[in-house]
C-alpha cells in the first residue's frame, strides 16, 4: 500500500467551462469569517434539553395537548414550578 493515489480528475480545466454560479450554488456553499467556518442553523443553546420517554394516563394526555401548540413547553415549565415548590431545585 506504498503506492500513491491517481489524483481525480477535474470535471474541467477551462475557467469558462465552469459550471454557472446559481442560487443553488450558493444555498448550499460553506461561509467562511476569515478562515473560520461559520456554523449554519440554529445556535446551541446554553441549557440544552434532553429528550426522555414518559408514560401518562390517557385523559392528561389529551388535556395537555387540548391547549394548542407548546403544551410540551408547559409541562416542562410545570414540573420546574412543582419542583421549586418542593424546594428540590
Amino acid at each position: 500500500m506504498t503506492e500513491k493515489k491517481r489524483s481525480t480528475p477535474a470535471p474541467w480545466i477551462d475557467p469558462d467551462d465552469a459550471p454557472p454560479l446559481t442560487a443553488e450554488f450558493f444555498k448550499s456553499a460553506e461561509l467562511y469569517e476569515g478562515k473560520q467556518l461559520k456554523s449554519r442553523g440554529r445556535p446551541k443553546a446554553a441549557m440544552t434539553k434532553e429528550p426522555v420517554k414518559l408514560r401518562l394516563d390517557a385523559d392528561v394526555l389529551a388535556a395537555l395537548r387540548a391547549t394548542g401548540e407548546g403544551w410540551q413547553t408547559r409541562i416542562n415549565e410545570a414540573l420546574r414550578a412543582s419542583l421549586r415548590l418542593a424546594g428540590q431545585l
